[in-house]
């Protein structure tokens, strides 16, 4: 008698992908380029410490899709940092994953190609030797952590994550920020909940035991030691949530679960209300509380591309606009300079002020 299967029944098939360690030996990182990942992470540690008095700032395309378009704005981005160093720890976007409410493109570890091919084995790949490129170039990278097998093949590379607003209240999501090593960031859901990201925050600097991969690729019970640098991000709901009667009631809920009232505000998404023009009037109104005595806004965040806007993904991939978003539409280069550089010269005697203040001087 034949018995009917009752496993994978809608898996169409299984595909081999190399393991962690075998991309890491394809692909590794100079001891100077993993020096300055773990430097990077250790000046983040500080500004949520309030040791370090500048804001961080993480700017960068909304999702990578052209490798050298991405290496491009890096380039730009370096000398911008450089200049405004002194009010913004500048760490670049670098998103890979793109999660969906429905369908569409999954981002480039997904769909390198953009065609539906899901080459992922490629765009693991391809988007761990773009962060080599980063480190060794001095650029930061923030990313969303979306995938919990990611982290095991391009963790070593990154200097801060996001939980995004959809995956805030995931168990998984919590269980793997614990054991990140860097900050991170959890943002409110999205319907503008912030108690979901204040109970992530809670749950993730505590011990976890789930199950995982090693970086040789077998199935292993991970067992966590907590991740204390979590912080909760902004982004805005069924309305903005950055202004300051907002702020304030983040902060009381914040100090109410016994944690430090740091905040990120996400200056896109439901903040700008999807508008990208409107993100610098989201970041104005940020710098401005903090000229106005704020001290728990310790953060922001832009979708900045080197052409302003979006454009959907052509059939045709030569017809693409280079350094234009296929994502959430973005600011563009010019306006992410005059914006950082004004913000940059407001801040920078509040923010010793600020300084002065934390140290007791």
């Amino acid at each position: 008698m034949t018995f009917p299967s009752t496993e994978n029944l809608n898996v169409a098939a299984f595909e081999a992908m190399p393991s962690p360690r075998e991309l890491h030996e394809r692909i590794p990182l100079a001891d100077a380029a993993a020096q300055f990942v773990a430097a990077s992470r250790a000046t983040l540690c500080r500004v949520l410490d309030r040791t370090d008095p500048r804001l961080l700032v993480i700017v960068g395309p909304c999702s990578i899709h052209d490798p050298a378009a991405g290496l491009d704005y890096a380039q730009r981005l370096r000398e911008l940092a450089a200049e405004v160093k002194d009010s913004f720890y500048v760490v670049m976007r670098v998103y890979f994953e793109k999660p969906r409410t429905v369908t569409g493109w999954k981002g480039f570890i997904n769909d390198p190609h953009m065609d539906d091919s899901f080459h992922i084995e490629e765009g693991m790949e391809r988007a761990r030797r773009f962060l080599v490129e980063l480190a060794e170039l001095g650029v930061p990278a923030a990313t969303e952590a979306l995938d919990p097998a990611s982290p095991q093949y391009l963790g070593d590379l990154i200097a801060w994550y996001a939980i995004g607003a959809r995956t805030s209240e995931s168990q998984t999501h919590r269980e793997m920020a614990s054991g990140l090593s860097a900050p991170v960031g959890f943002k409110n859901a999205t319907d503008g909940n912030v108690g979901v990201a204040i109970n992530a925050i809670r749950s993730a600097r505590e011990p976890h035991t789930f199950l995982g991969i090693t970086a040789d690729g077998t199935q292993a019970i991970v067992r966590t030691r907590g991740n204390r640098y979590g912080h909760i991000v902004l982004r805005g709901g069924q309305s903005p949530n950055y202004d300051t009667a907002q702020v304030a009631l983040t902060e009381q809920e914040l100090e109410q679960a016994g944690l430090k009232p740091n905040l990120v505000i996400d200056c896109s998404h439901a903040n700008s209300l999807k508008k990208p023009e409107l993100q610098p009037l989201v970041f104005r109104d940020c710098v401005h509380q903090i000229v106005e005595g704020n001290n728990s806004i310790v953060g922001l965040m832009l979708e900045s591309n080197l052409v302003a806007g979006n454009q959907p993904i052509p059939e045709d991939k030569t017809r693409l606009i280079y350094g234009c978003s296929v994502t959430d539409a973005c600011i563009g280069w010019e306006t992410t300079v005059k914006l950082l550089r004004e913000s940059a010269a407001a801040l920078t005697p509040v923010l010793r002020a600020r300084a002065a203040g934390a140290t007791g001087q």
